[in-house]
C-alpha cells in the first residue's frame, strides 16, 4: 500500500525560507509523477509545483522563482524548497504521488507565512 507523509511545515517569517519534505512508501518512487499543491480555507486545492520521470518540472506562475521542488530517489523523498515566502503563500500543503495513473496524498503539512 502508497503512504504518502509530508513534514516541515510551520511558522516563518515574510522573505524566510522553509523545505518541505514528501516521504514516500509501498511504490517505486523513481517511477513517480510527484506534485505539491496548497490549499486555503474556502478554495479549492492548487497545483503549486510537480516534477516527473526525468525531472521535467513545473510551477505555478506564483510561486516561480521562488520554490523549487526536487526529489531524491535513493530515499524515497521529495522536496520543495521555498524560499521569499510571502503571506500568501499561507496554506496547507499536500504532497501527491501518482502511481500507475491513481493519486496518492499525504495529510498535509500547515505553511504560515507571518507578515
Amino acid at each position: 500500500q502508497v503512504q504518502v507523509v509530508e513534514s516541515g511545515g510551520g511558522l516563518v517569517q515574510a522573505g524566510g525560507s522553509l523545505r518541505l519534505s514528501c516521504a514516500a512508501s509501498g511504490t517505486i518512487f523513481s517511477s513517480n509523477a510527484m506534485g505539491w499543491y496548497r490549499q486555503v480555507p474556502g478554495k479549492q486545492r492548487e497545483l503549486v509545483a510537480e516534477i516527473f520521470s526525468g525531472d521535467i518540472t513545473n510551477y505555478a506562475d506564483s510561486v516561480k522563482g521562488r520554490f523549487t521542488i526536487s526529489r531524491d530517489n535513493t530515499k524515497n523523498t521529495g522536496y520543495l524548497q521555498m524560499n521569499s515566502l510571502k503571506p500568501e503563500d499561507t496554506a496547507v500543503y499536500y504532497c501527491r504521488q501518482t502511481v500507475m495513473n491513481t493519486n496518492y496524498w499525504g495529510q498535509g503539512t500547515q505553511v504560515t507565512v507571518s507578515s
